[in-house]
């Protein structure tokens, strides 16, 4: 999976990486050239007292280090540029594909997840494509290359390459084979602590308002613990690799010069050669090393390639189908037949057999208790959900044969919580219509009485909007949100309990103004409060998953148990 991965996100960048072979296999050559030129001088040069001959060969070391110098510089330049291009296209292209994604798939995985997937695991394959480029070329052939030099050198004590390669590269590999599970746990826990840190941020509120600060200190040890105890074990094993590594070298090094020494008191060899086979043979043992530390980023790039290939392969429930529907105009008329839905793995459906029909030019309001499912009916009319059995109608087209770019553009949500986006409250409206000037924005300000408060501030427009826009009270998120939906002047307006944090007054100046600009298009509202639905032109009930009755407000109290107890439960006389 991580070298498919590879295979895939690496192609852009093969000139690049071409050059990164090319200067890496020049310096590798330059690099084993060196000993050869190093036992020429000690052998040709000093041994003879032939101070002209030094000076030429050490002309010719200076020349070949300065090229071995030049070529390894622009192999990291390249190869690091390869590779941080693979990390930026990684992360682009799983943006891209997560934001695809409908409330199934986001959930399913997570946003503590996704996140992480995005940065962590891209960077562990960003760092592995760089190593690459920079070592595993240069490994193998320093290790061929050096064997072959050596041999050359001096093919006595070749015997020694066939005890210490083999040994230093079985327990490396028995040392990485204990890492891959490791890491994989490991990558598991960082989602993790993301996830209580992303849960305790969010929430601290609630947390300070329930004197849970305690509790939530000791949730977050936990998972920090956890992860630290994954790590330090990763590392322990890590570490121990260094060691064994030493010892190899050290102990081959001790034996090649035990060896070489008895074969030069011989005379079947020179101390010129010794030294360069010496040199050569750390060259092959230091490749080897090269090579390990490849290994120990693969076991981890290799559990982050599963995790990012995980979430590229998974594909959207919510899709335009290849014939989809492209209407020049919607009207908004929205109409359920039977439809019923069911989240995966529940127990029973959230919504049984709903039908119900919402015109343009009219105000439906949905209410019922709490966990009846009127959010749902909301998701599905703008796909975030599609229904499992039934069907939701937009001008009499079921949605899942619509463009769904063209069904969202003739929409304007306003979701339960008004959420704001870091920037300005003009940069937030025009998340509504990205052409929108100053007048139509305080138009649709106006529409949600959010005007005065912003024409308050001396940057207007400008206002600074912190991320969630936490720096404006819940009534004005609201009301900023109610105002973005409004400025694209959509044929359906969803509104989901987008008046519950508004006072009654603000709530009653908000609907008497969205009934002017929404004359003609169709507005279907979810509320919790009888005045707000009260003059709705038609108010569907539901109970349990179910419609239970559907009328006007004055139809309804004569009819519908469920809504005369909701009406009685707030205060409101039945008439």
């Amino acid at each position: 999976m991580l070298f498919g991965l590879l295979r895939r996100h690496t192609r852009p960048y093969r000139p690049l990486l071409a050059i990164v072979a090319a200067l890496q296999v020049i310096s590798t050559l330059a690099t084993l050239y060196l000993p050869t030129v190093n036992a020429a001088i000690i052998d040709d040069g000093v041994a003879q007292g032939d101070l002209r001959r030094i000076v030429e060969l050490g002309a010719v070391m200076l020349g070949v280090s300065a090229l071995q110098v030049v070529c390894a510089v622009g192999a990291v330049y390249f190869g690091s540029r390869a590779s941080m291009g693979v990390g930026r296209d990684l992360r682009s292209l799983i943006f891209h594909h997560v934001t695809g994604f409908s409330a199934e798939e986001t959930a399913r995985f997570g946003a503590p997840s996704l996140l992480t997937r995005t940065t962590n695991d891209v960077q562990q394959i960003q760092l592995l494509v760089q190593l690459t480029a920079t070592m595993l070329i240069t490994a193998p052939i320093m290790c061929v290359g050096g064997i072959a030099m050596a041999v050359h050198q001096d093919a006595g004590l070749s015997w020694l390459l066939l005890v210490s390669v083999p040994v230093l590269a079985l327990a490396n590999y028995w040392i990485v084979s204990h890492l891959l599970p490791i890491f994989r746990r490991l990558q598991r826990l960082i989602d993790g602590i993301n996830r209580v840190m992303r849960e305790q941020l969010t929430g601290l509120r609630v947390v300070r308002a329930f004197a849970r600060e305690g509790y939530e200190r000791n949730r977050f040890a936990e998972a920090n613990h956890a992860l630290a105890d994954a790590a330090i074990e990763a590392g322990r094993w890590q570490a121990l690799m260094l060691p064994v590594t030493t010892l190899v070298i050290n102990v081959s090094s001790v034996a090649l010069i035990w060896f070489g020494g008895l074969r030069i008191d011989a005379g079947q060899m020179q101390v010129g050669s010794l030294i360069a086979f010496l040199s050569y043979f750390m060259q092959i043992l230091f490749s080897v090393l090269m090579a390990t530390f490849i290994l120990v980023i693969i076991p981890r790039a290799s559990v982050c390639a599963e995790r990012i290939t995980e979430v590229l392969s998974t594909r959207s429930a919510i899709t335009t189908p290849a014939a989809a529907l492209t209407p020049e105009t919607i009207t908004g008329e929205v109409r359920f037949d039977s439809a019923t839905f069911s989240y995966a793995g529940a127990d029973r459906p959230v919504l049984q057999d709903v039908s119900l029909t919402a015109r343009p030019g009219r105000t439906t309001a949905i209410v019922g208790s709490t966990g009846s499912g009127k959010s749902t009916l909301v998701s599905l009319i703008c796909r975030l959900y599609d229904v499992t059995d039934g069907a939701v109608r937009v001008d009499g087209v079921d949605v899942r044969d619509l463009d769904i770019e063209t069904l969202w553009a003739a929409i304007g949500l306003v979701p339960q919580r008004g959420y704001l986006f870091s920037g300005t409250i003009a940069d937030n409206l025009r998340f509504g219509k990205s052409d929108a000037t100053d007048d139509e924005m305080w138009a649709a300000l106006r529409v949600a009485a959010a005007d005065d408060f912003v024409a308050a501030h001396p940057d207007g427009l400008d206002q600074p909007v912190a991320q969630g826009g936490m720096n404006f009270s819940g009534g004005q998120r609201q009301r900023l949100a109610i105002a973005r939906a409004v400025i694209r002047r959509p044929s359906l307006y969803l509104f989901d309990d987008a008046f519950s944090a508004l006072d009654v007054h603000t709530d009653r100046t908000v609907r008497s103004r969205l009934r002017e600009v929404s004359a003609g298009a169709t507005v279907i509202m979810v509320a919790q409060r009888i005045s707000t639905v009260a003059e709705a032109d038609h108010i569907v009930v539901v109970d349990d998953g179910r419609v239970v009755g559907a009328g006007t407000h004055d139809e309804l109290i004569g009819s519908c148990e469920p809504y005369r107890q909701f009406a009685d439960s707030q205060s409101v006389g039945t008439a």
